[in-house]
């Protein structure tokens, strides 16, 4: 088990992390350049949290602490990966100027970025409550069914990204159960495997396109 997810969580965070320089490396656009941002944030946030995980599988110390700021800097990297695929799918379809939609995705995600950082969330002791897991994903939840719908919208108009609202519900779907109940039930961090797949499809649509543009260039 643990040198199993251990490999997993390796493999995925050097993938992220990977891409995002090479997408970034090859973008040309500012919404490529956002693909890249977006690739890079997402492994680097979730580093903070999988690497104590991997870590408190093969040493004695109390990494408590370290696993419970983890989850708060990936909430918050999180949060900030679903306002980069807001803007772009914005620039991507050309969808620039919806000011309403945009303020209701800045105001979920500093909703979701305050109700984070109250110290009832218990990060330092790497606290499961209930209560708190779900306040903070109220929003989250809400900003993530936006960029859903709006992918899902454009499905038909461009092949690399006529899934994207397909992983973004799947990664919900498995990651929900997790960030709420997994105190009680800590077989369903088990989900969190699958969640992490639905990311890295996420990123692979992101190679793809910006290859795609590449290639035509």
């Amino acid at each position: 088990m643990k040198y199993g997810e251990s490999t997993f969580d390796v493999l995925y965070l050097c993938f992220a992390i990977a891409a995002g320089c090479l997408i970034l490396r090859r973008a040309k656009s500012k919404t490529e350049k956002q693909m890249g941002l977006a690739a890079l944030i997402l492994g680097c946030g979730d580093a903070f949290h999988l690497v104590p995980r991997v870590l408190n599988y093969f040493l004695a110390a109390d990494l408590t602490a370290a696993l419970g700021i983890g989850k708060l800097v990936t909430s918050i990297t999180m949060t900030v990966f679903y306002v980069l695929l807001y803007y772009i799918w914005q620039g991507y379809y050309r969808e620039e100027g919806q000011k309403k939609l945009t303020a209701a995705v800045w105001v979920l995600s500093a909703l979701r970025v305050i109700a984070c950082l109250f110290p009832q969330n218990g990060w330092l002791e790497n606290s499961s409550d209930m209560t708190w897991g779900i306040i903070r994903n109220v929003p989250f939840v809400a900003l993530g069914a936006i960029v859903c719908w709006l992918y899902l919208e454009k499905r038909g108009e461009d092949r690399h990204f006529r899934l994207m609202w397909l992983y973004i519900l799947l990664s919900f779907l498995f990651y929900i159960p997790v960030a709420v109940t997994a105190g009680l039930l800590p077989i369903l961090g088990m989900l969190m495997l699958p969640k992490t797949i639905c990311y890295v499809l996420m990123i692979v649509a992101f190679l793809r396109a910006t290859g795609a543009e590449a290639g035509r260039k």
